[in-house]
């Protein structure tokens, strides 16, 4: 078959998301329904609270992404769910769904790594643009409240194949950035309100010194291993990993040196009242010394993810770069991919914003390939919370 139509569902965290995607080029319907007012009392995502969430929005989400593309449920070819990774109860509720329509309608079902589906939604946005012309091999950096990940990609036949050549060791970049907001009562999601607010500080006030990791980290001891082992004689790959755990300490101990906590809780209160802060609520409730943390602690955590990202890039010989995922739409981090890509002669290419958070267009469009392979998933299929992305090729 030509093209298919196929239906996305995400639920890996707390989107629920579907969306029909044309032959894995042409989005036709996305919907996403966030579950950010429901979170944010708490200042970050509760797990039970998001799969009763999902729950309730799952049927209607689908509903719409099908009238909205102008289908039916017997209309498409195939559904496509995230398997991992995420939160376990969430990715249930989606696969849990997607299972039953797919066995109701007898349709094939297509299982997607979320991680995967990332990487496909700069390939699907520059399909839209009809750029068909890339590069091989890509390195992509996958970054967002849940992952910071570097893998080697690229297609081989009928599956693509990727390699991880670095991870977070503690926290993801965008874990980080919440967890400070929250730590400056700036709220939840923290990243596009530190984003927004760091434009009216000194980016250079506060001087954080970049993470230095000294040892392999212990899960990849069973990997390296393995290479002592293998009588190939191909050298050990180089390591691009990274931790934001330390900056997020050195943040909190700003905080208590300068004293800041009263002011902190001021701010806590005083938007805490205010339905939906816009940026002019939180600088009038913010005062020099924080603007200017938030842009150093924000310029600190870019530069490590460019520079780590460009090092891996000129040590790979890659030819093509991607930075996806939710962190991937903060414009500090665009603009210096841009810009220092460019400098290396390195074309480097980003989702939308609205591609580069969790959606199921990109499950769609990762699962496009797997449809023409005939690779299909198990009906005992699961969710996997903690699903890998790496040495094992994954059709497409």
């Amino acid at each position: 078959m030509a093209g298919a139509y196929i239906l996305g569902i995400e639920s890996s965290c707390d989107e629920t998301a579907a969306s029909v995607v044309y032959a894995g080029g042409k989005v036709v319907s996305n919907v996403v329904f966030s579950q950010i007012a429901a979170h944010q009392p708490y200042g970050g995502v509760v797990p039970e609270l998001a799969s009763r969430e999902h729950l309730k929005a799952i049927v209607p989400v689908v509903r719409k992404a099908l009238a909205d593309a102008g289908h039916t449920y017997q209309s498409i070819d195939a559904v496509a769910v995230t398997q991992g990774p995420g939160l376990a109860g969430a990715l249930l509720v989606g696969i849990g769904y997607a299972k039953a329509l797919a066995f109701a309608l007898d349709k094939p079902l297509i299982a997607v790594n979320h991680i995967e589906g990332h990487i496909h939604a700069v390939l699907l946005e520059e399909r839209q643009k009809n750029n068909h012309e890339m590069n091989f091999p890509i390195l992509a950096l996958v970054v967002s409240g849940g992952h910071t990940h570097l893998y080697l990609a690229e297609p081989r036949e009928k599956h693509w194949s990727y390699r991880s050549i670095g991870h977070t060791r503690d926290d993801a970049a965008g874990e980080a950035f919440d967890k400070v907001a929250k730590l400056l009562g700036l709220g939840y999601p923290g990243g596009p309100i530190i984003d927004k607010l760091s434009t009216h500080g000194d980016p250079g006030a506060v001087n954080f010194p970049p993470s230095q990791l000294k040892h392999r980290d212990r899960r990849d001891i069973k990997k390296r291993d393995v290479k002592a082992r293998d009588t190939s004689g191909r050298p050990e790959e180089p390591r691009f990993d990274f931790s934001y755990s330390g900056i997020k300490t050195a943040v909190l101990r700003y905080v208590e040196v300068h004293d800041m906590r009263a002011s902190i809780e001021a701010r806590r209160n005083a938007i805490a009242l205010i339905e939906k802060p816009k940026l002019e609520d939180y600088l009038l409730h913010s005062d020099r010394k924080t603007l200017n943390l938030v842009a150093s602690f924000q310029r600190a955590v870019v530069g490590d993810l460019v520079t780590k990202t460009l090092a891996a890039a000129r040590a790979c010989n890659v030819a093509t770069l991607f930075v996806t995922g939710g962190v991937a739409a903060n414009n500090e981090l665009r603009q210096r991919f841009e810009h220092d890509a460019a400098m290396e002669g390195l074309p480097v290419y980003f989702p939308s914003r609205p591609l580069s958070t969790d959606n199921a267009a990109m499950i769609a469009a990762a699962a496009y390939p797997k449809f023409l392979a005939g690779d299909f998933a198990a009906v005992d299929f699961s969710a996997e919370a903690g699903m890998v992305l790496g040495e094992a090729a994954i059709s497409n």
